[in-house]
């Protein structure tokens, strides 16, 4: 499993690499509507995920497969290989895009790379987290609704919230194009603090549509600021990297696609861990919930600070 999990991560890879080739293919004004529709394709697999195999588990547990389990793993093969062809042929076209590892040492002195990290942990962190955890939580607060049957495999709704928030992405990268992506990113923050205070306060009287609106309406969010936070990156790279530097900002930017990306990915880890904490400690979420909150309003507030402060080059070029 371990060796299962690392060659996965080499999907991370993929991913930071077809985002870096978008920027070449599009136009500043465009770059977040682009970025934006490319990685919401690759987050849509969580929701294919979790409504795919236990489908495909159960469908061939009927058939000649015994175990049917190592299905979970086997249907993705042929889309991997899949992919590996379309990438060969179709992507493999840019005779300016190399594998610049001097670019990407570079980049990670660069210290905007961090500070959007730290954003962007807030915003895909918190996508990858609770939607690993959303199934836990309907299950836990109403077990009632936790699951239904198609084609004899369970299934929960809680497919829907990395399935909003992936459609949602390309329209927060389209929205900052036309306003700005640090402008969109703070508004978006707050409201996924206000939301999560929401829930919080609410979530012992509320009923299970309540909860699953105010739950897709924060996954919506999440995908929103997915797409803002991004477009920020080429924009703020631009205007930090010095015209002499000799590596330049292009190729800074297009590493810390990839960099940030694999930093945001932490949310995915921590969110699940902090509940648990929390339920552990306290035996309630509410803890939780509200560190989450305040992290959403820590991250508006150095989203102002550092990219819409006025008098400042970044909210001159409106990031």
């Amino acid at each position: 499993l371990f060796v299962i999990a690392a060659t996965a991560g080499l999907g991370g890879g993929n991913f930071a690499s077809s985002m870096s080739n978008i920027t070449f293919f599009y136009p500043k004004a465009e770059k977040g509507a682009a970025l934006g529709v490319n990685a919401a394709g690759g987050n849509l697999g969580v929701a294919v995920a979790q409504l795919v195999i236990p489908v495909a588990v159960s469908v061939f547990a009927f058939g000649t497969f015994d175990p049917a389990l190592p299905m979970a793993g086997l249907i993705w093969i042929p889309l991997i290989l899949l992919a590996a062809w379309g990438a060969r042929r179709y992507m493999h076209n840019l005779t300016s895009a190399r594998n610049d590892i001097r670019g990407s040492l570079s980049a990670l002195r660069e210290k905007h790379l961090w500070i959007i990290a730290f954003l962007y942990v807030g915003a895909f962190g918190s996508f990858m987290g609770f939607g690993s955890v959303f199934p836990t939580l309907i299950k836990t607060q109403f077990p009632d609704f936790s699951s239904f049957t198609v084609l004899g495999a369970t299934l929960t709704l809680a497919f829907l919230g990395p399935l909003v928030g992936s459609l949602a992405r390309p329209y927060g990268g389209r929205l900052a194009d036309r306003v700005g992506g640090a402008r969109v990113s703070i508004v978006v923050f707050v409201c996924m603090a206000v939301v999560t205070g929401v829930l919080v306060v609410l979530l012992d009287s509320i009923s299970f549509i309540g909860y699953l609106l105010l739950f897709l309406l924060l996954f919506t969010l999440t995908g929103l600021a997915n797409g803002s936070v991004y477009r920020m990156i080429p924009t703020v790279f631009e205007l930090s990297v010095a015209s002499d530097d000799p590596v330049g900002h292009e190729r800074k930017s297009a590493a810390a696609l990839g960099y940030i990306g694999a930093v945001g990915g932490f949310g995915g880890f921590a969110i699940p861990q902090v509940l648990n904490l929390s339920k552990n400690t306290t035996g309630a979420f509410d803890t939780a919930f509200w560190i989450f909150a305040g992290a959403y309003l820590l991250m508006a507030g150095v989203t102002w600070a550092v990219y819409r402060r006025p008098g400042t080059r970044f909210a001159a070029a409106n990031v």
